[in-house]
């Protein structure tokens, strides 16, 4: 048995011998995180997910750490804290962290313009007019060019294929521009030039647009640095933070542990056989892909994210492994959408003075999720992390972020 199943092992024994005896842990109630359990439980038996993995973590210190259900109900397997899932969206932070290590080796300036770098992206063009029936469109000329502030924030103008608009879903699949989710066989920079002749929503600055910023963003990681996305994320952040379970495809050994996708069919849970989004297979992760999204491709387990949110937490550091200055830190989680109606940083989503009355989480806090009910957060002020994991296509219920959010916050008791 590995020491790194064994640490498991003791950290879940002491969590469950503290909540028997109703012991506070690093200031938080093992009697009151109890009411995570049963709320999960009861989102299983109502059919919301078929199992889940959730870990808290506070003071640098796990203080929850649980499986539930199954994951794969028509095997009776039963979910693992070490299970893998598609954290699809949530690559964009990890994405993000790169870029930024590249501006700490002066690779850029934040408002340099993309195409300064991919020049396919000069002169881009709004979309003004579309043609459903033929896809044909008019565009005219946007008032300033797109520049990598703008990619991180998501201000860009540019939108999403497969889940974006219907004008920009038509646009992009008629182009061959993927969404990233699952998608293997083609090349990152062959595809983002394509993308960088293409209309945008609106002009850059104008407004918050969740759109491929981030895959674009992840091509620029691969000019600047030489490597391959993958090749960066596994050398610079992946060895360094211990993230021993993160990857674009996983390695045949650890395809077992991939939790099936699910999807609710007249009220009832089924593993989803067909293809998803953009015509892709639901066990991409499984293949031998050379498509490295940076927006959407990885696959992880909830211990080797909270590793990737406590270095943020650790203002840069994390095991003795310096990723980032503080400075970088604070201007990543710094808002850079002022007020519009999405409060974002230079990667995460964050929590502001604007929108703190929405739920417990402290100013400060950072956060997004991904496609498949996956969700995260980290609050710098009660020094916590907080991850739940589940693997659901369209789910129906991603409301189960925030119950899990007040949940975890009403077990603070110091």
């Amino acid at each position: 048995m590995s020491k790194h199943i064994i640490a498991l092992l003791i950290v879940a024994s002491t969590l469950a011998s503290a909540q028997n005896q109703g012991q506070v842990i690093e200031g938080m109630s093992t009697e009151r995180l109890a009411r995570i359990d049963t709320r999960i439980q009861q989102a299983i038996k109502d059919n919301w997910f078929p199992g889940a993995v959730v870990l808290i973590i506070r003071n640098n210190k796990p203080v929850y750490f649980k499986s539930f259900g199954k994951s794969d109900l028509e095997a009776s397997t039963d979910m693992k804290r070490d299970n893998i899932f598609r954290i699809a969206s949530q690559t964009k932070a990890i994405t993000s962290l790169a870029v930024m290590m590249m501006y700490e080796e002066g690779k850029f300036q934040l408002d340099d313009p993309v195409s300064k770098f991919i020049p396919e992206f000069r002169n881009p063009q709004v979309l003004s007019e579309f043609n459903a029936n033929d896809t044909t469109y008019k565009t005219t000329p946007a008032e300033k060019e797109i520049t990598i502030r703008h990619l991180l924030t998501h201000t860009s103008g540019i939108s999403y294929a497969a889940i974006g608009s219907s004008e920009f879903n038509a646009i992009y699949a008629k182009a061959s521009v993927p969404s990233g989710i699952g998608n293997a066989f083609a090349n990152l920079g062959d595809k983002m030039k394509i993308l960088g002749k293409l209309p945008i929503k609106h002009t850059p600055g104008e407004s918050f647009t969740y759109g491929l910023n981030v895959d674009v963003l992840g091509y620029l990681v691969e000019i600047w640095s030489g490597l391959t996305l993958s090749d960066f994320f596994e050398t610079q952040i992946f060895k360094p933070l211990g993230m021993k379970d993160t990857y674009f495809y996983l390695p045949d050994n650890k395809h077992q542990r991939l939790v099936p996708v699910y999807e609710e069919v007249n009220g009832k849970l089924a593993k989803v056989t067909h293809q998803i989004y953009d015509n892709v297979d639901p066990w991409y992760p499984r293949l031998k892909g050379q498509y490295y999204s940076g927006g959407a491709g990885l696959s992880s387990t909830a211990e080797d994210y909270s590793k990737f949110l406590q270095l943020f937490l650790n203002k840069g550091e994390y095991n003795g492994k310096r990723l980032l200055s503080r400075k970088t830190v604070e201007l990543m989680l710094t808002n850079q959408t002022g007020d519009m109606a999405t409060q974002f940083g230079l990667g995460f989503e964050l929590e502001t003075a604007l929108n703190d009355y929405q739920d417990p989480t402290s100013i400060g806090s950072f956060s997004w999720g991904g496609a498949f009910n996956t969700t995260y957060w980290a609050d710098p002020k009660e020094n916590l992390v907080a991850l739940l994991y589940t693997q659901i296509y369209q789910s129906h219920h991603r409301e189960i972020g925030s119950l899990f959010k007040a949940l975890t916050y009403q077990a603070i008791v110091d």
